[in-house]
């Protein structure tokens, strides 16, 4: 068994077009010995953001401190710690964090895409 703590200390800077002050731990990925889905953990300062993107495969989100805009395919809803959000397969989604705190957040997504190419950050 593995057992990691979410620490927003052991996060490093996501290196992406169209990040803003972003960082992000994998939890449990393909290093860890996970054959189908990686856990990753997210930490957006205020007034940061993820890119504008989109991916051939879906993702689960739960909120784990803060607030932020998560838009997907154009539509806004402010998301707050407690919540679980389902990103599908090729939508267009993104975080904004407009409040005055740190917006935590885990992410699951598969190890694999598209026949075997390996999902960034897994």
């Amino acid at each position: 068994m593995l057992i990691r703590k979410t620490d927003p200390a052991t996060t490093t800077p996501v290196q992406m077009d169209g990040v803003k002050d972003v960082t992000m731990q994998v939890m449990v990925g393909t290093a860890d010995g996970a054959p189908n889905f990686a856990t990753r953990h997210f930490v957006v300062q205020p007034d940061g953001h993820s890119p504008h993107h989109s991916h051939d495969y879906e993702h689960e989100v739960y909120v784990i401190e803060g607030e932020a805009d998560a838009e997907c395919d154009g539509e806004v809803e402010r998301v707050h710690a407690g919540d679980v959000l389902y990103i599908p397969a090729n939508a267009t989604h993104q975080f904004r964090n407009t409040s005055n705190g740190v917006f935590r957040f885990l992410c699951l997504v598969p190890v694999t895409f598209d026949c075997g190419t390996q999902v960034p950050g897994s």
